[in-house]
């Protein structure tokens, strides 16, 4: 408590602490609020939501009325966990795309008022295919990612690599590839991504013929046509 004059000025201390957190979507998250010091009385509990695209919500608990109050909250994946006035923590299950944002708990005590922000990314895994093409031609794709797939080859090719961008927010990556030198048999597609990495491979000689190749092919097959028909 500070005095000037006549006047009194209450100063309270405000702990803030900010944490990225990457979550995969479909599972559950539980965000925690920051730790008070025992001797801490705490009086109110809210958590204020900033969702993109979405108007902003709360969450409180008064710790002298016990009561609960949604301010704008109206999706029912965000919730508390358990008991607001035994375990203030927030629950989101399952975790989709639009819950990507910033989750605030701020806990008012009598020692100041304490914060902690989540800014949330959720990540979702892609699906990765492998293709063979014509021409000793493959093609690589890592299919509706948050974020962007990364695609590499082992051994490197004459590679052309894009990406597509849907309206969910997912990525889907494309990677066509082109093998001239016969003596390369099987390739491999490296997809890299937070959820985890995938890699597949296939054999360009067991797929894909050289024209050379199929030429003399056809030649053999006329030849047995002509021995079998005598």
């Amino acid at each position: 408590m500070l005095f000037y004059g006549k006047c009194e000025i209450l100063c309270l201390m405000i702990f803030i602490d900010n944490t990225w957190l990457a979550v995969q979507m479909g599972i559950k998250a539980v965000l925690c609020c920051p730790h008070i010091p025992p001797t801490s009385v705490l009086i109110l509990t809210a958590w204020k939501i900033h969702l993109r695209d979405k108007l902003s919500c709360s969450i409180s608990l008064n710790r002298e009325t016990y009561q609960t109050r949604k301010n704008n909250c109206t999706d029912g994946r965000i919730s508390w966990a358990s008991r607001p006035d035994q375990n203030p923590e927030l629950q989101i299950h399952p975790v989709s795309i639009s819950h990507e944002g910033d989750y605030t708990c701020e806990m008012g005590t009598t020692d100041g008022n304490f914060e902690r922000t989540y800014h949330l990314q959720v990540l979702v895994p892609p699906e990765v295919t492998l293709s063979p093409g014509k021409n000793r031609t493959v093609e690589c794709k890592a299919i509706a990612g948050r974020p962007a797939a990364q695609i590499f080859w082992a051994p490197e090719g004459d590679c052309v690599t894009e990406k597509e961008y849907q309206d969910n927010g997912t990525v889907t990556t494309r990677s066509r590839c082109h093998y001239p030198d016969g003596n390369v048999s099987t390739v491999t597609c490296l997809v890299s991504h937070p959820t985890g990495n995938r890699n597949l491979s296939t054999d360009l000689s067991g797929i894909v013929m050289p024209p050379a190749s199929l030429f003399l092919l056809r030649i053999s097959l006329a030849i047995l046509g002509l021995y079998f028909s005598k």
